[in-house]
Formats: structure tokens, C-alpha cells, sequence
């Protein structure tokens, strides 16, 4: 399920994402009920997204958290699709901004690394933002303050804007796509009703017993499985506890951004 973000009238939803206007509040009533806000709306959706994904993320969904009406939420943000670009920018909020909290660094690789396994984890904490297509971006600020970030930090590398630029573009599908996996793999056995353990096991009998010749007609992929395969998990270690599809993911993402940062290195060797 791909999400385009953007949908709503573009300057209500640039003006709320900026807090350029004040939406006017809702008339004080009888009863305790506190008075309800854009911040208070954004809160109740995320957590909606959080715990039950996007597909249930509705006005109607956001107003029961809140115990209010979906109506009563039209004064504050005008409809789903305003209020999915204000979840989208909120969450980004939890991304460190702070550029010269990673600037202490004496690598430039060491503070990469980091940005790269901190936003690894907010996807995974927030899987429904996977969803957001990167076609049409939000154009918030704390999306922004993240970007601008990830600029600073490629900049220190001392690569031409251009090279950035394109780093910017391979560095946040890395991530997302290891993130995607990890969300994923967390989700599959309560989404199906068989554990990863079952799953392989049914399939690889059948896929024995169905194709004997697997490995002559794909002798790369079988040599690949043999050699390549990864070390099991000590016993009693922490990582035993992990599934295997979120292991491998992790991996993945380390070692595929250690190959990326050795690339950023190799073309700071070719600079004149």
C-alpha cells in the first residue's frame, strides 16, 4: 500500500506543517474534555498508525481515540490527507537535528554510520512511514531538518554538491529498504499464522521434492547459499531472540553501508 502525500490544498497544509496560521480552537463546552489542538489530532493519529497500521488510519479512528466526533476535528485540520502530511513531519521530529552533535566526530564515517542506524530505527518504530511515496515529499521542517542534516554530514566529506546530491538519493532507500525488511519480518507471523520456522519448512520440503535439479538449473544461487551463508547465532547470545529474516536484514544493512562509505572514500581518492 503506497500513500501519496500532498493531496490536500496546498497552502492550508504548508501553513499548518509550518504553523504559519493558528487553526481557530473549538467553543468551550460542559465537561472536562480539554480543548482539542492540531498537536493533540497529529498525537492520536500516530498512535492510531503506530499500533494498527495506515489502512486504519481514519477521521473517524483519530476522533474515537480522542473521544470526539470526526467532525469535531474539522476545525483544526481540514481532512485525512492534511492530516497525513502532519504525522509524516511529526515523527520526523524524533530524528537528532543537531548537526553538531555528530560534527564531534573526527571521521566522517563514524557520524554517517550513526545518522544511518538512527533512522533505520525510526522506521522501524514508525513502519507505516515506509508507506509515504518519496515521489511527492511532505516539504515539512522537521523532514527538512533531517535532510539538511544528512547534507551537512555528506558535505564533510568534502565531495562536490553534485556527488551529495546523489548520495542523498542512494543513502535513504538503503536505509528504508532495511527498515522495510526488519518491519516486515516482525509483522509476518501474527499477519499469516505460521512462524518463519514453519514457513521455510513446508516450502523447502515441497521445493526438494518438486524441483531435484534446484541446483543445476541455478548453480550461482545454490554456491551462493553454501558459501556464503551466514554464521549461526551463539548460544545464548542476545541475537537469538532475533528471527532470522530480522538478522539477515540488519546484516545486510551494515555491511551494504560499509561498501557504501568505502565508495564515499574511493571517490574522495579520486578528487584532484
Amino acid at each position: 500500500m503506497v500513500v501519496f502525500a500532498g493531496q490536500g490544498d496546498a497552502r492550508r497544509s504548508l501553513s499548518l506543517l509550518w504553523r504559519a496560521e493558528v487553526a481557530a480552537p473549538t467553543r468551550g463546552g460542559p465537561g472536562p474534555k480539554p480543548r482539542l489542538s492540531v498537536d493533540a489530532i497529529v498525537a492520536a493519529a500516530v498512535a492510531v498508525a503506530d499500533e494498527e497500521g495506515m489502512a486504519a488510519l481514519s477521521m473517524r479512528a483519530v476522533g474515537d481515540r480522542l473521544d470526539r466526533t470526526a467532525m469535531a476535528l474539522y476545525t483544526h485540520v481540514p481532512g485525512k490527507s492534511e492530516l497525513l502530511d502532519l504525522m509524516y513531519d511529526a515523527v520526523h521530529a524524533e530524528l537528532p537535528s543537531d548537526y553538531e552533535e555528530y560534527e564531534r566526530q573526527d571521521d566522517w564515517r563514524v557520524p554517517l554510520t550513526a545518522w544511518a542506524g538512527e533512522v533505520l530505527e525510526f522506521y522501524v518504530r514508525h513502519p507505516w512511514v515506509l508507506q509515504v511515496s518519496q515521489a511527492r515529499p511532505v516539504l515539512g521542517p522537521h523532514e527538512y531538518a533531517n535532510l539538511d542534516t544528512l547534507v551537512r554530514l555528506l558535505g564533510a566529506t568534502g565531495l562536490e554538491a553534485r556527488t551529495v546530491r546523489r548520495l542523498v538519493g542512494t543513502l535513504f532507500p538503503l536505509v528504508q529498504g532495511s527498515a522495510r525488511t526488519v518491519a516486515d519480518a516482525r509483522r509476518a507471523a501474527a499477519a499469516t499464522g505460521s512462524s518463519d520456522e514453519e514457513w521455510w519448512a513446508a516450502r523447502s520440503a515441497a521445493l526438494t521434492e518438486l524441483v531435484p535439479d534446484f541446483a543445476e538449473r541455478f548453480p550461482a544461487v545454490t554456491g551462493l547459499e553454501r558459501d556464503g551463508a551466514p554464521e549461526p547465532p551463539s548460544e545464548g547470545g542476545g541475537q537469538d531472540a532475533v528471527p532470522y529474516p530480522e538478522r539477515e536484514a540488519r546484516e545486510t544493512f551494515r555491511v551494504g553501508l560499509d561498501v557504501l562509505l568505502d565508495g564515499i572514500e574511493a571517490a574522495r581518492a579520486r578528487r584532484p
